[in-house]
């Protein structure tokens, strides 16, 4: 299976070329595109991959995209390109969260074990909150999602202090790690592992997961997972 994964989240982004099968995950190119260039540069970008491994669209078999939480325009851009791409070519689509990505990660670098089944992660929404997620984590099955939400920063402290010692945190955003400290009354509780921010390699290995399994959505579904309201909506509509 050759698939495209696309990451337009965050303030810089990419597209990775990769193909999975019954062997293992193979990364064929990938290419990284700056912020604020997403609109311009993302369909050039997967044309100038698909050339350079003399491809061509019609031979991808399918699309993982990720879905947020993230920039707002971002995420429009990645998904609007993605919908048009599957529409054209009647190929599947698999939405994969930043968060959800980070946690595979932790899973197939093998730092999570059955005996801790449940990884935590959490992003930094800035205005003392925190973008936050549970999944099963059972290598070497892509993680299943438990639960992802908005939460301040506090009250994932104080679920820090209810899960106690043993169990930790997974983030790619230092500020995380500060907050706790402040906020949580054992600094002994405070077990943050601080990991690289997924990239569009983190996406498409997901998602080549999600599409061989048949984890898919439809073009009508696909929508961002922004988790919190636009500035907009929160301003306006109150």
């Amino acid at each position: 299976m050759l698939l495209l994964g696309i990451d337009t989240s965050g303030k810089s982004g990419g597209v990775t070329l990769a193909q999975k099968d019954s062997g293992p995950f193979r990364v064929l190119a990938s290419s990284p595109i700056e912020g604020g260039t997403f609109s311009a540069q993302l369909i050039p970008t997967i044309e100038r991959l698909l050339q350079a491994h003399q491809l061509n669209i019609r031979q991808v078999d399918g699309f993982a995209v990720a879905s947020g939480p993230g920039s707002f325009t971002g995420l429009r851009v990645g998904l609007s390109a993605v919908k048009a791409l599957s529409e054209a070519l009647e190929k599947p689509i698999a939405a994969v969260s930043v968060l959800e990505a980070i946690a595979a990660s932790v899973v197939w670098a093998g730092n999570e074990s059955d005996s801790h089944p449940v990884c935590r992660v959490a992003l930094d929404a800035s205005r003392n909150e925190t973008f936050f997620g549970e999944y099963e984590c059972l290598h070497p099955v892509a993680p299943k999602i438990l639960c992802e939400s908005l939460i301040t920063l506090s009250d994932l402290a104080e679920r820090v202090e209810r899960w106690g010692h043993g169990a930790h945190l997974v983030t790619s955003d230092a500020a995380i790690v500060e907050g706790l400290k402040n906020l949580v009354h054992d600094p002994f509780l405070v077990n943050v592992d601080i990991v690289s921010r997924p990239t569009s390699e983190d996406i498409a290995r997901v998602g080549a997961s999600k599409l061989l399994a048949g984890d898919t959505v439809s073009l009508e579904a696909l929508d961002a997972n922004y988790l919190r309201r636009s500035d907009a909506e929160i301003f306006f509509k109150g």
